[in-house]
């Protein structure tokens, strides 16, 4: 399956499994890929870095960074840097309390790539019936960033994504603390307790599980994530952020950075 083809599947899947951060790992479009269980190993980063600089995503990744002009399409020569890193969501089994569930669990893995003129995307993998695969192309470098920032903040801790709130935080022990302005929203600058954020969200998102009246009622995924501030949009709210790039599909996620130090 090509690049093209790939995204194009992962658009359907991502438009309609919003739920609990699960795309892309909830469900597939038929006749698309489907995605697997995944897990960081040496193996699967190696495979998530292999399809990373696969000349068919390079090639992809040339027009991703020209599509607005910033560079030529000849100009672009996209690179990846560093090897693929894990990218961690808020846990529906934490959310439903089930017992020893850990706060997060391994969404996709990421790459970074970076155009010749300082662009810079995440590449995000994840397997598939047919391999693993890149299922989209993300602008900046926020997978990155916070991995970065919350190795710094508590060495050690798990990085992760509340996507309902384009939350990231770090929690460690006991605690959860926040990375960027919408975590501080959430839990306060000083962060809060493992209980208590588990209390925040089980209250937030308890009802909207697999299985419950609001999934069931016909909500995308369970419940459709809110448009984030400044323009940006989520994965799963995007419409007009797909790009046709030679008669494929592509996902173009534009995200604000609000980093707290």
């Amino acid at each position: 399956m090509t690049l093209r083809a790939a995204t194009a599947a992962a658009a359907a899947v991502l438009a309609t499994t919003a739920l609990l951060g699960l795309a892309p790992s909830a469900a597939a479009a038929p006749g698309g890929p489907v995605p697997q269980p995944q897990a960081a190993t040496a193996e699967n980063k190696a495979a998530a870095a292999r399809a990373a600089t696969a000349p068919d995503t390079l090639a992809t990744l040339s027009r991703f960074f020209a599509r607005e002009g910033k560079v030529s399409l000849t100009a672009a020569q996209p690179r990846i840097e560093g090897g693929a890193i894990p990218v961690n969501h808020l846990s529906p089994e934490f959310v439903a309390g089930r017992a020893g569930a850990p706060v997060a669990r391994l969404e996709f893995l990421a790459s970074k790539a970076v155009s010749s003129d300082g662009q810079q995307a995440a590449l995000w993998t994840a397997r598939t019936e047919a391999g693993w695969e890149v299922v989209n192309i993300a602008t900046g470098d926020d997978e990155f960033r916070y991995a970065r920032l919350g190795a710094e903040k508590l060495p050690g801790g798990t990085v992760f994504r509340e996507p309902q709130i384009d939350a990231w935080y770090v929690a460690g022990g006991s605690r959860v603390l926040p990375l960027d302005e919408d975590a501080v929203r959430a839990v306060g600058a000083g962060g809060t307790s493992l209980a208590a954020y588990r209390a925040r969200v089980v209250e937030a998102y308890g009802d909207k599980l697999p299985g419950s009246r609001y999934a069931e009622g016909g909500a995308a995924g369970g419940y459709a994530e809110a448009p984030a501030e400044g323009g940006a949009a989520p994965v799963a709210a995007v419409a007009g952020g797909v790009l046709a790039l030679g008669g494929g599909g592509l996902l173009l996620l534009r995200r604000r950075r609000t980093v707290v130090a």
